[in-house]
């Protein structure tokens, strides 16, 4: 039985790039192999988010053969405008299944009063059948993504029983000020393992390798700035 905080999915599309946020402005992109924790994150926001809450990736499982395809694209030039060509390396045809759980976010202590699991869940899991709040996208707005509803386990993958593959140092996600308490956006790394075609997460707090990006604060809410999840519920038939 599910527990009143986590939800599981299917999402995939025609096309994903997976980079480091740090290195890749401008010039040729090459996307990692498999999908970063913080774009994981970005689609489960895209399902269902509010500031009440910090979405927590537990798992994905790989489910089609990793490829790539390469294709010149026409980025926006950030200097003198204008675009410019590039060569981006793309995966192609991907399909995964994530499996996640939401927890409070305690640096929001004006939002306590919206803490109700339940309430949450159910809109959650409505968003999700409806294929989400927002835009799904594969690490950047250029693939676009679906996602549904799926029992994260069932259905074969193509990585069913090859045993563990270790990747290097990649990326992992960004440490914002909202969901850490302090006034700096920080950069997270880890070396991910695949066994069989899952890759378990480590929590952020629990990748030693980061890097400082900047300094940065929390965005505050007053009263009028957010809606209560009773409000959201009864919006949509709860």
């Amino acid at each position: 039985m599910a527990k009143k905080n986590s939800i599981e999915f299917k999402v995939w599309g025609r096309y994903a790039l997976f980079t480091d946020p740090i290195t890749r402005i401008g010039g040729e992109k090459c996307s990692y192999h498999i999908p970063t924790y913080e774009a994981l994150k970005g689609i489960v926001k895209s399902i269902y988010w509010k500031p009440t809450l910090i979405w927590i990736i537990d798992e994905v499982r790989i489910m089609k053969r990793i490829q790539t395809q390469t294709k010149g694209t026409k980025p926006l030039k950030f200097s003198s405008g204008g675009n410019d060509l590039s060569i981006y390396t793309f995966l192609a045809d991907v399909e995964y299944q994530v499996r996640a759980h939401f927890e409070w976010n305690m640096h929001r202590p004006e939002l306590a009063n919206d803490r109700i699991d339940g309430k949450h869940y159910t809109i959650a899991h409505r968003m999700l059948a409806l294929g989400g709040r927002q835009d799904i996208f594969l690490g950047t707005r250029d693939c676009q993504g679906y996602v549904e509803p799926c029992e994260f386990g069932q259905e074969s993958g193509h990585y069913d029983g090859e045993g563990p593959v270790t990747y290097s140092l990649m990326f992992h996600s960004f440490d914002y000020p909202d969901e850490t308490g302090v006034a700096e956006l920080h950069a997270r790394f880890c070396r991910p393992v695949m066994n069989d075609g899952c890759i378990r997460f480590a929590r952020p707090e629990e990748c030693t390798i980061s890097k400082f990006v900047r300094p940065m604060y929390a965005k505050e809410f007053g009263e009028n700035q957010w809606r209560s999840v009773y409000e959201e519920l009864s919006e949509i038939g709860g």
